[in-house]
């Protein structure tokens, strides 16, 4: 029978990884080592490898867990069928804006060293930020069919305009281009909601045709 795992094992691996993002953060990904998470974390050099074999590892699991806990939202929030494509939209946004603003060095952290590191980290992970675009997507094409939206616009090219919006702007945050408040934090969930509805929206005239 394999043996239990070790009481504080758990937390030893949470507090390195939470260490590992305040490193990557602070120094960035690429300037800093194993040991410089060791002695944020308060632990011995070698304890870190006993859980992860190296940095990039760190990394990628810092990555693949929130990811995919965002995944689970839009997924969760494409299923509400009571809840109209727009309102739909604005709360994936929300989900995205908050998620920065209740944990900045951590989205900074996949923001700067993962999506936009397009020959590194973000192709590694390429699959995997593509459904983020798919699950938005999913629900823009909800409103295409309906006729809500404009039909002559590809959903999949839409998704990747709206969390690009959302994107750009948490970057533009990480290099202090906007003020950072809980007003603007808000503000800024509608912006991006209107800005790109404004452009996917089909007139009435139109959406009357589709309709009818």
């Amino acid at each position: 029978m394999a043996a239990a795992p070790r009481p504080g094992a758990l937390d030893k691996r949470r507090m390195i990884l939470d260490a590992a993002v305040t490193v990557f953060a602070r120094q960035g990904f690429h300037h800093c080592r194993v040991s410089d998470v060791a002695d944020q974390a308060g632990v011995a050099y070698g304890l870190v490898y006993h859980y992860f074999d190296s940095k990039e590892e760190i990394l990628n699991e810092l990555f693949l867990e929130r990811w995919q806990i965002m995944l689970d939202a839009i997924g969760e929030i494409d299923r509400r069928q009571e809840v109209p494509v727009r309102d739909k939209l604005y709360l994936v946004a929300g989900f995205i804006i908050d998620s920065y603003r209740h944990e900045p060095d951590l989205m900074k952290v996949i923001i700067v060293e993962v999506t936009r590191a397009a020959n590194s980290f973000g192709r590694l992970h390429l699959d995997k930020i593509r459904e983020a675009y798919q699950g938005i997507a999913a629900i823009v094409e909800g409103a295409r069919r309906d006729g809500s939206f404009k039909s002559d616009i590809p959903s999949e090219f839409a998704a990747m305009c709206f969390y690009g919006a959302i994107e750009q702007v948490l970057t533009a945050w990480i290099f202090d281009l906007l003020p950072r408040s809980d007003e603007e934090y808000e503000r800024s969930k509608g912006l991006v909601v209107d800005a790109i509805c404004g452009g996917l929206e089909a007139s009435a005239t139109s959406a009357r045709v589709v309709s009818g």
